[in-house]
Formats: C-alpha cells, sequence, structure tokens
C-alpha cells in the first residue's frame, strides 16, 4: 500500500497496522456538479480527500486510526438538470427579488444525487486491531459521516423503501501476503458491485500528446486533453455495392469510459503569511492563489482492479516551490493482450 508524502496523526512511537474501512453505499443528496471552471459532472476527486480528513478529525487523534488514502466507488449519478436533446441545464433556485422588484444576481449551481462507496487505507494503533474494537470503530465512523456534508452535499439516511441493503460499515485489517491481498480486493470488489470506480489515466493524456505533436508541432498537453474530452469524428473514404466512392464518419476509438477531470490546484502566488490576505477563510493558515490543475480518469468496474494500489487516490505537494497540490493515484493499465481482460474469480 503506498501513500507517499503523508504522515500518520497516529504517534510514531506507537506501533500501527495498516487497514481498510469501507463505508458502503453513501446516499449523498445535492452534491455540488461543477466540478471545476471547465468541467462538470462527478464532484472533483480534491473533494473526497477532504470529506476523509474531515472525517478524520471528528473521529479526532484518540480514535487511534490515521487516514492515508480513499477510493471512491460510484453506484448511481443522478444530475439535476433538465434536457433537450445535446442541451442541458441545471435546475436553479429562484432567489427573492429585490426592494425595487429587479432580479437578484445568482452564482450558477449545480447538483447532483449520488451513491458512493469510499474505501479509506487506514492505519490502526494496535490498541484497534481487535475484532470488537474495530467494529466499534467502524460504526462510530460511518455515524460521524452521517452528519458531515460530501462534496457540499449533503449523507442522507437510506430510503425507507429501498429494498437494495446498504451494508455495514467495515473495518479489516489489510492482508499480509501478496495472496491474501488478491482475495481480499477480489471480496471488496464483489461487494461495490454495480459500480464504477475512478482511476487515473495520466498516460493517456501524454501519449495523446505526442501523437498530436508527431502531427503537428504547436500542440501542447491542452490540445491531447481537449481531444481526449471530446467525440471525434473522422470522415473515411469507402465504396459502395457498385464501386463508387463513398464517405462515412466513424468516431475514434476510445479506451475505455475516459473522461476529463480535476486532480488538484497549481500555486500562481508567493505563499503568504497567515492573516495578511484579506478575507482569507481564516488567520492561522498560510494562504496562496492558485488556479485548478486537469487530467484524464477513467471509470472501470471495481473486478478489474489488480491491487489496492489501483483504487486509492492521495495527495501529494509537489514542485521545486512546493507550490503544486495534486491528487494522485497509481493505477496501471494492464498490457494490451488479447486475454488481458483480467478474470473476476482469480
Amino acid at each position: 500500500m503506498r501513500a507517499p508524502g503523508l504522515k500518520s496523526d497516529v504517534a510514531t512511537a506507537t506501533p500501527v497496522e495498516p487497514a481498510l474501512l469501507v463505508l458502503p453505499r453513501l446516499r449523498v443528496q445535492n452534491a455540488n456538479a461543477i466540478s471545476s471552471p471547465l468541467t462538470w459532472g462527478f464532484p472533483a476527486i480534491s473533494a473526497f480527500l477532504g470529506f476523509m480528513t474531515a472525517l478524520e478529525r471528528r473521529l479526532g487523534t484518540g480514535s487511534g486510526m490515521a487516514f492515508r488514502a480513499v477510493g471512491v466507488v460510484c453506484h448511481d449519478f443522478e444530475a439535476q438538470v433538465t434536457e433537450a436533446g445535446y442541451t442541458r441545464a441545471f435546475h436553479l433556485t429562484r432567489n427573492p427579488v429585490l426592494a425595487d422588484g429587479s432580479t437578484a444576481g445568482i452564482v450558477e449551481e449545480g447538483r447532483v444525487h449520488l451513491e458512493v462507496s469510499l474505501v479509506f487505507d487506514v492505519l490502526l494503533s494496535t490498541a484497534q486491531v481487535g475484532d470488537a474494537a474495530r467494529r466499534a470503530l467502524a460504526d462510530r465512523a460511518l455515524e460521524a459521516a452521517a452528519g458531515m456534508r460530501l462534496a457540499g452535499g449533503s449523507v442522507m439516511p437510506p430510503l425507507p423503501t429501498s429494498t437494495r441493503r446498504s451494508g455495514r460499515a467495515t473495518l479489516e485489517m489489510l492482508a499480509e501476503s501478496p495472496d491474501a491481498q488478491h482475495t481480499q480486493l477480489r471480496r471488496l470488489a464483489r461487494r461495490c458491485l454495480p459500480g464504477f470506480a475512478l482511476v487515473s489515466r495520466v498516460d493517456l493524456l501524454q501519449r495523446r500528446c505526442e501523437a498530436l505533436q508527431a502531427a503537428q508541432l504547436q500542440a501542447d498537453v491542452l490540445d491531447a486533453w481537449l481531444d481526449l474530452a471530446r467525440l471525434n469524428f473522422r470522415a473515411v473514404q469507402t465504396t459502395n455495392e457498385k464501386g463508387e466512392p463513398s464517405t462515412t464518419w466513424q468516431p475514434d476509438q476510445r479506451e475505455g469510459w475516459t473522461v476529463p477531470i480535476p486532480v488538484g490546484y497549481a500555486g500562481l502566488s508567493e505563499l503568504h503569511a497567515p492573516g495578511t490576505v484579506t478575507a482569507a477563510r481564516d488567520g492561522i493558515t498560510p494562504f496562496r492563489f492558485v488556479e485548478s490543475l486537469w487530467s484524464i480518469g477513467q471509470w472501470i468496474g471495481p473486478h478489474r482492479l489488480r491491487s489496492f494500489d489501483d483504487l486509492f487516490w492521495y495527495a501529494q505537494v509537489e514542485g521545486e516551490q512546493k507550490n503544486i497540490y495534486r491528487c494522485r493515484n497509481d493505477y496501471a493499465a494492464p498490457a494490451a493482450t488479447a486475454h488481458s481482460t483480467p478474470s473476476f474469480y482469480t
């Protein structure tokens, strides 16, 4: 299990053991669907890392559990939009008019209802590794999560009319041997079906950039990102049954269900001392102006994960000036072979 650049809140003098905390099928209402200035849809992965940090703080250092990374599996996605062909519009609230009767200006807000399962890579102190202690801590974590906000949305209790069982939160020790971990991952994958896990495919972005630059030297990473973020149709010359030339439009093949995603922030300014920037969120945290970072992600079935590292996202500070705050995922696509599709039961 890898989580570079992260520090555990569990005291270093206390022996710790890796474990997996699973919060199954959380129902989130009115989460933020505008994940960045250029994308909309599923919330940004930074929102789930923020939820992980908030949950750790709510449980407190006395819980004996420190969070390192989070995996996200989506079971249901219901964007609050109106549809008319290819045009979509968000459902917006109607604010009260001003004193003179004019309409008040509003900031457009996109909302989405979600059902997600969250899998956390955690460290447990030796006092919490017993079966009873782990069950109590898992129930406590689920209870704490039920009163929190996730991506701006509210975590809701299961619907009384729902026929689907949400399941109980679990906290289990990570197996030691690779074979036992593989079996543990298969069991978790079956529990998360039907659903799709979000992984990073920055390798696709690099390859597409190289391909565009081979045809046009002026192409850059932004051109590659935009090319991957849309459906491209190309004219193909063919001949019909009479031997006459004809043209058909065919879409480019895509490597799975790929999507453009924001993955963090890049600093635009130096780090300002606490309290020196007017209207900052608080006066005790250093402040820096930033802009969004984008990459390419992919939704894959949990049964196609080959290791827990493929699932987990973690935060990392990069750059010579430590001004790049990035969400990373270590997913590596399998080699393209005729029998590369992994078996669900192996």
